[in-house]
């Protein structure tokens, strides 16, 4: 880039970043925008603007906030017609807690520019090169602080490019994050350098990028989990319910005749397991007596295991609802529940309700719900699974949790309806399929209102629905015992990430100002 950005130049290249990030995504991006989405930014925080000082730290912050601000606000924008619509809100109300998760969201990206332009002016422009050690920390942070909300992690943008994605079966999102991060660290390097080192610096990173290539053409090429494990035909239910009509009680015998008779249907196709999405019925498939026994009915008429799921409630004092998944067996019995762990904020339950004193609707439409404490198994006749409840499915480490723990079929079974026709459900869909690239294990997704669908262990779709049409998909998939590199080491590659910024950070106050 010729000469020195002026100050408002730098706020341009920013924001441009964050367009950039939020086109890496579905459902209007393209994955090709991700190896460059950083570029601009980390050219803004080096290039020293004219009239500003080496080193601001609100310059810095500011620069990183304004590029998380198109990013998330380029991908979460279905958060505010989400709550207006199903949370009772106004739109002024719902645009102000859309606006404050976009907000919140954009502090992690302040954070990754505040911590690398300091390091920026004690050692030089070298210090981009530590850019994705410090994108996956800040990554990793917007995982766990608070209650966690690690939606579209950078490496989800190559989820689809299968050839790079399969990397994720050694170093998970995190990883892959990384390496995105790694190629345009390197372009702007040479971009505010122009030296020697940053040529060299291209060189590796094309190297590496090609051995990534190689290694995940073959892989894919060789397929050997697709052989491996125990055959087992799934029966996916997609009954398409609107969201206004789920909890009518007077629409309960016609919802349950919908999933009924779409079940038999899996079942005529061959298939021995049939998933329901999340909180198919609406009705406590526990405290239904009358309606459970018409489920367990046509379970034992078709001799399939049925995964469901329903709210749980658990007759204590004070009561507690769980939102649940129930195993049902072949004979009809109950054979194990798993309870959602992972509560997803403003739609199971409302952070700081007290300081949201505004969202007072929300408030009364979201149900008190209690998170669950365990991974479960879920033993059918096959073998054992595991289920994750919505947006669990973005959190890796409680997916792998489940595979140590012995699961052979990753499984997820959500409630899409909230998202509408905006991108969530593509984005939802996307980060789910990497879980099954991540773990080795097929992976089976029935979604209310879709997409539902199965992606094999390197991330190939096998059979995927459309959103809002009532289908069953049935396929082959296989119970897989062995485990990927990434599915023994976990997040590894992100806990060293961390380490790494950390030591370059207490380094750096050793060393002098650049």
């Amino acid at each position: 880039m010729p000469g020195k950005p002026s100050g408002d130049d730098a706020l341009i290249l920013a924001l441009l970043s964050g367009i950039l990030f939020a086109l890496s995504f579905p459902r209007y991006g393209h994955p090709a925008f991700a190896w460059v989405a950083l570029v601009p930014l980390l050219v803004a925080l080096f290039e020293r603007p004219v009239g500003w000082p080496s080193f601001r730290r609100d310059r810095a912050f500011l620069l990183g906030f304004i590029a998380g601000a198109g990013y998330f606000g380029g991908t979460v924008y279905w958060t505010g017609t989400t709550v207006r619509q199903f949370g009772g809100l106004g739109w002024p109300i719902a645009a102000i807690v859309a606006a404050l998760l976009v907000a919140y969201l954009s502090l992690f990206p302040g954070l990754f520019t505040l911590a690398l332009g300091w390091l920026g002016s004690r050692l030089g422009r070298r210090a981009i090169m530590l850019a994705p050690a410090i994108w996956v920390t800040s990554e990793l942070g917007r995982t766990y602080i608070w209650s966690g909300f690690p939606w579209l992690l950078l490496g989800y943008s190559q989820t689809t490019v299968l050839p790079v994605a399969q990397v994720a079966s050694v170093v998970g999102v995190f990883g892959l994050s990384a390496l995105v991060a790694l190629v345009g660290a390197a372009l702007a390097y040479f971009i505010v350098s122009r030296s020697i080192g940053s040529v060299a610096t291209i060189g590796v990173v094309a190297a590496l990028m090609i051995g990534v290539v190689l290694w995940g053409n073959h892989r894919l090429a060789s397929g050997t989990l697709r052989q491996e494990g125990t055959l087992v035909r799934v029966g996916l239910v997609q009954g398409n319910i609107p969201q206004d009509e789920k909890w009518d009680e007077r629409q309960a015998d016609k919802i349950l005749n919908t999933y009924l008779g779409l079940t038999r249907d899996a079942a005529r196709q061959g298939a021995s397991l049939v998933i329901w999405p999340e909180s198919s019925v609406p009705f406590l498939y526990e405290d239904d007596r009358s309606n459970a026994d018409r489920v367990r009915q046509v379970v034992r008429e078709t001799g399939i295991d049925l995964l469901l799921g329903s709210d749980q409630l658990e007759h204590s004092t004070p009561p507690k609802y769980y939102n649940a998944a129930f195993l049902i067996r072949r004979d009809g019995s109950q054979a194990a529940v798993y309870r959602k762990m992972h509560l997803v904020p403003f739609g199971e339950f409302v952070p700081l309700k007290q300081l949201l004193f505004f969202v007072g609707p929300l408030v009364e439409q979201v149900g008190g719900f209690e998170p669950g404490q365990s991974v479960v198994m879920l033993p059918t006749a096959s073998g054992p699974i595991s289920t994750a409840i919505c947006y669990e499915i973005v959190y890796p480490a409680l997916v792998r949790q489940s595979v140590l723990e012995g699961s052979r079929l990753l499984t997820t079974i959500t409630n899409d309806a909230w998202y509408g026709y905006s991108s969530a459900p593509y984005q939802h869909f996307l980060q789910a399929s990497l879980r099954a690239i991540e773990q080795g294990r097929y992976l089976a997704r029935s979604a209310n209102t879709g997409i539902s669908g199965i992606v094999d262990p390197y991330g190939r779709v096998v059979v995927q629905s459309k959103i809002f049409e009532r289908e069953t998909l049935v396929a082959d998939v296989r119970l897989i015992e062995r485990r990927t590199v990434y599915g023994r080491i976990g997040d590894a590659c992100a806990y060293a990430c961390a380490a790494a910024t950390l030591a370059s950070l207490l380094a750096a106050l050793a060393w002098p100002k650049a």
